[in-house]
């Protein structure tokens, strides 16, 4: 072969070579080397199409790509959560379902990333623009029992409390004054003899899930004793024969011979619950902000508002669980934590928070969101003030002691326990837990 030409040919080579590389360096390959992604892992099924949705419009605008993953149910993606933190696993976010100290042993074993300084970055900050009862949910204060380092690791894409509803058609239908639902005890008590007159059900809740009845009782128990005597109940300083605990529980006896209860409501779960509200069999419920989208798939035409539980007592306010309904964490181990505090900052602003409101028919989180909610969403969002939860109380009560308070109450609504009995046993339990510490 010539010299020449294979000078030549060899030439030639490198210069396609070198022009393939430049191609492939060039700003298309730049880009894409550059894209961007970060994983959520989340339980909620009834967002899915809405998540979905979102991830679409940020992508659009940030060229960040969002991969939602959903496990469902709830307790199957517990199990998934849990397993991948001993796997070191976990995606880039995603939530912790449990109790506070579940949430600090994610936080102390390293895989929660602190947000304190990126809430509080900002002038108008991130954290001003979320309601201060669902941050409380994500947030360890100074010297919390937990000894986690104090600060905020959750950001809240909902919240939700837990109230009573009222039917209008059928307190109406009872010669009630639908506008003025019952703002006392005694209130609540008269309008059950007219629906009863009626051949009408009073209240009617999922207190076969036992939570539910700690929740309403709970909220009567700040109400007639205040929450430092509640506290101090749960130290172990003030027994449950206390007389204030002992008008609690008779509040469950008054109930039942007042004839104020749906039948068979001590092994109801919420679910049947909700259906006997939603078809108009039950004047009262005690549910949580949720049913309004539960309630909206059962009967879109059902007339109904949102009260606080009716005051037994005048000398402290009436407080109801709630905050956060559903939180994100961003995992510390994430090589993307930047961009996932990016994502979860985006998805609490208000124009996304709006469109989940109307999608899935949750409280948004972000408090200036609330103007363009539908109306009885608003009427949740109105008694965010009066919420608390036993996750920011600093204290936890036994869970035998739950177990037999919850237990005992549902004893007392089928004429099994006296309140005064049920006082008696509760405490048993406490001091013999008390010994063991």
């Amino acid at each position: 072969m010539d010299k020449k030409f294979c000078l030549f040919f060899m030439l030639s080579l490198f210069i396609v070579f070198l022009s393939v590389s430049l191609v492939n360096c060039g700003p298309n390959a730049q880009n894409k080397e550059q894209v961007k992604s970060i994983k959520v892992w989340h339980w909620m099924s009834d967002r899915e199409d809405a998540f979905l949705e979102l991830a679409e419009i940020y992508e659009k605008e940030t060229g960040v790509k969002i991969n939602f993953e959903l496990y469902a149910p709830s307790d199957a993606y517990t199990q998934k959560v849990r397993a991948a933190a001993q796997t070191n696993t976990l995606p880039d976010i995603f939530g912790i379902l449990g109790e506070k100290r579940d949430f600090a042993s994610f936080v102390k074993s390293g895989y929660v990333y602190d947000l304190t300084e990126d809430m509080d970055r900002d002038l108008g900050s991130w954290k001003n623009k979320l309601f201060a009862k669902a941050l409380a949910v994500n947030e360890f204060e100074q010297a919390n029992s937990s000894g986690v380092k104090p600060g905020i690791y959750g950001v809240p894409i909902d919240v939700t409390n837990i109230q009573m509803l009222y039917n209008k058609d059928l307190l109406r239908g009872a010669g009630v004054d639908a506008s003025r639902p019952p703002k006392t005890w005694k209130e609540l008590i008269e309008i059950n003899e007219k629906l009863k007159a009626k051949g009408m059900q009073g209240l009617v809740s999922g207190w076969g899930e036992i939570w539910m009845i700690d929740c309403f009782a709970s909220n009567y128990a700040f109400n007639i004793m205040g929450k430092d005597k509640v506290l101090d109940t749960i130290r172990g300083k003030v027994p449950y024969t206390d007389p204030d605990w002992i008008r609690v529980f008779d509040l469950f006896r008054e109930m039942r011979d007042e004839g104020m209860l749906a039948s068979g409501i001590v092994t109801m779960v919420n679910k049947t619950a909700e259906q006997l509200f939603a078809n108009n069999r039950a004047a009262f419920a005690f549910n949580g902000s949720w049913c309004v989208n539960v309630y909206k798939g059962m009967n879109p035409d059902l007339n109904y508002g949102v009260m606080l539980p009716p005051q037994a007592s005048d000398k402290y306010p009436m407080t109801i669980w709630g905050g956060a309904g559903s939180s994100f964490m961003v995992n510390k181990q994430s090589k993307e934590v930047q961009l996932a505090v990016d994502f979860l900052k985006w998805i609490t602003d208000a124009p996304q928070q709006i469109f989940l409101s109307k999608e899935t028919q949750d409280l948004p989180s972000n408090k200036y969101s609330l103007k363009d909610i539908p109306m009885v969403l608003s009427q949740f969002a109105n008694a965010m003030d009066n919420t608390t939860h036993p996750n920011v109380w600093g204290v936890s009560e036994s869970p035998l002691v739950i177990e037999a308070f919850d237990k005992g109450i549902q004893s007392i609504i089928i004429g099994e326990k006296t309140p005064q009995q049920l006082g008696s046993e509760i405490q048993a339990i406490k001091e013999r837990e008390m010994k063991k510490k």
